[in-house]
Formats: structure tokens, C-alpha cells, sequence
């Protein structure tokens, strides 16, 4: 099988095109990143030789090179979004780009290469929020998207499901849960904490910190895209939880204590705006349907993440000073 993944430098998308190499080793991978600040080809340094690995630089939103690519491959997996939700605050234009019109463009070019098989990557915030007593997000629940960046991949959800319908495209979604592990760019909550406290800075904390998420460990999402694309039913939406509810200031604290600090390190700083209060994802359609199911814990997963972060240091230094734009920037252009 030969696949393009889109947004494969990324924190996500490397996993998933390592987890790919190692477990299939006659498959062929394209990697298609336009290295934005979140891309990073270091993410990938052990696999770049690989014979059956393929790194192109480039837009999913440029139609002449999606299409010559999507003609070669068997399986589009789609990663590429901007996807941090405070950057959507401060400008969304990059976020309707990416997500709604560069999906847009690889749906056409799946559909003009004969129907190419696509699996469009998602995220449980396109249905809103929820109230502690609320159940848990499923497949049916309505979408409520809150935020700039969750509007534009509700968006991008429905288009995928349009070109099934009308196009007859072989198309799957998946919806998952806040994801953890190693290559997280460190912006987000685990990445910045540990990196933070690494550093001896403190750690800000936003509003209360009792913001609810359900917390995946990478890997085991990267093993539910494998699932879905191999025996998934075409046209269906799978959502993809990691069976782990915990509020911000309990993912604090975990970090805390794993790295000795105490709790004179955390800085409690104002709510963004609109910030969403608990999500939670019910994964029982997958579990029944594919077998699959959540294999890390969340001590493991966590200790594993902060080891990775302090046998890394060298990789996300490079990324909080910028360093590594700088080299992209002399070997591709901006």
C-alpha cells in the first residue's frame, strides 16, 4: 500500500507515519508538510533514510501538486490543520485556509484521480462542550463548535461527508480526544509545562484549571487511524478516546510530581476566551465495531511523556528559540 499523509511533520502525524514504516514494512509513505511553525523534520530523523519514506514540502491547498501526488498513492490520510485554538483567537484566516479550503482540495483531487481512499483526522471539539454530568461525545452527538480553530474542522468534517454522498467518495473520520506524548509542540499543555519546569520556569495555568479533557496517549491513537483505514466501514465516523477524564490542574500536578517541583512553580493566568469547560469521548463504537481500545494507562503515559521531553532537550530547545525555522528557511525558502 502506498500513502500520502498530510501533516506528517507534525506532532500527530510523525507518530503515525513511524507507527506505519515499523508495522508495514512493503508499505511506501509520502509525507506532504509545508513545515509551518508546528511542522518539524526532526520529528522524523530515524526514519528519514528509509527507502520506502518520501518527505515533499508543500500546501495541501496547492491543487496542482496535491493532484499529481493523490494519482500515485492508495490512501490519503489527512493531518494537516492548524490546530492550536488559542493561535485561532488571535487570527483564524490560516485556520479556514488550512482546514476547510486545503481539505476542500484534497477531496477534489481524491475524487478526480478515479475515488481515491481517504481518512480525514478530526477532533472531538467540533461538538462543543460539555457539563460535568453530560455524557460522553459519540458519533451521533451534534456538533457545537466554540472556537474559531473547532468551526473550521467541523467544517472540513461535513465536507468529507458531502463527497461521500454526492461523489460516492470512500471516505472515513475520525474524532479523537486531546492527544499526549513525545513530539508535542511545545505550546501545548504538556509539552509547555514540562519544558517549562525543565527550564526552572513556572507554569501557567489557565482560569481555575478545573477544565475537563480526556487525555490520549498519541501512540494509541496512531494504532485507531491504522484500525479505521484497514477495515473501517466507508463513510462512517469513528470517535477515538483515551477513557481518560482529568482536569488541567490534575495534568499539572501529575507533571509536577513526576518532575519533584511543587506547586509554588504553578502561575494561574486569566481564561481565554470562550474556553471550553469538559470534553469527553465515548468510544464504544470502535471498540465494538474494530476492537480497538486504549492500551496506555495514564501513569504510563505520563511518565513516558516526561521522559521523552528530558532525553529530548535538545529538540524542543531548538523549537522555543526558533532555531529550527531558521534551518528550514536556508535548505526549503520561507
Amino acid at each position: 500500500m502506498k500513502l500520502l499523509i498530510t501533516g506528517g511533520a507534525g506532532f500527530i502525524g510523525s507518530n503515525f507515519v513511524r507507527h506505519i514504516l515499523n508495522k508495514y514494512p512493503d508499505y511506501q509513505v509520502i509525507n506532504l508538510d509545508l513545515l509551518t511553525y508546528a511542522g518539524n523534520l526532526e520529528n522524523l530523523r530515524d526514519i528519514e533514510k528509509n527507502q520506502n519514506y518520501q518527505f515533499v514540502k508543500g500546501d495541501i491547498a496547492d491543487k496542482k501538486l496535491v493532484g499529481d501526488l493523490v494519482k500515485d498513492v492508495d490512501v490519503i490520510v489527512n493531518f494537516a490543520a492548524e490546530s492550536h485554538v488559542d493561535r485561532s483567537i488571535l487570527d483564524s484566516a490560516a485556520f479556514i485556509r488550512t482546514n476547510v479550503v486545503g481539505t476542500h482540495n484534497l477531496l477534489e483531487a481524491a475524487k478526480n484521480a478515479g475515488g481515491k481512499r481517504f481518512h480525514h483526522v478530526s477532533t472531538d471539539e467540533v461538538f462543543g462542550h460539555l457539563e460535568p454530568g453530560d455524557p460522553a461525545f459519540n458519533e451521533s452527538t451534534p456538533y457545537a463548535p466554540r472556537s474559531p480553530y473547532s468551526a473550521s474542522k467541523a467544517a472540513s468534517d461535513h465536507l468529507v461527508r458531502a463527497y461521500f454522498h454526492t461523489f460516492g467518495l470512500p471516505v472515513t473520520i475520525s474524532n479523537c480526544s486531546n492527544n499526549y506524548g513525545p513530539f508535542q509542540f511545545p505550546e501545548k499543555l504538556h509539552g509547555l509545562f514540562i519544558t517549562n519546569l525543565l527550564e526552572g520556569k513556572k507554569i501557567p495555568v489557565y482560569g481555575d484549571g478545573t477544565q475537563v479533557r480526556d487525555w490520549l496517549f498519541v501512540e494509541d491513537h496512531c494504532g485507531a487511524i491504522d484500525k479505521i483505514i484497514h477495515d473501517g466501514k466507508i463513510g462512517e465516523t469513528y470517535c477515538v478516546g483515551g477513557d481518560c477524564e482529568k482536569p488541567n490542574i490534575g495534568i499539572t500536578r501529575k507533571i509536577l510530581e513526576i518532575l519533584g517541583k511543587d506547586e509554588e512553580m504553578i502561575e494561574y493566568v486569566k481564561d481565554r476566551p470562550g474556553h471550553d469547560r469538559r470534553y469527553a469521548i465515548n468510544f464504544g463504537k470502535i471498540k465494538r465495531e474494530l476492537g480497538w481500545e486504549p492500551k496506555t494507562d495514564f501513569d504510563t503515559g505520563m511518565k513516558k511523556t516526561v521522559e521523552w521531553y528530558q532525553a529530548n532537550e535538545a529538540w524542543w530547545r531548538d523549537i522555543k528559540s526558533g532555531e529550527y525555522l531558521k534551518y528550514y528557511e536556508k535548505q526549503y525558502g520561507k
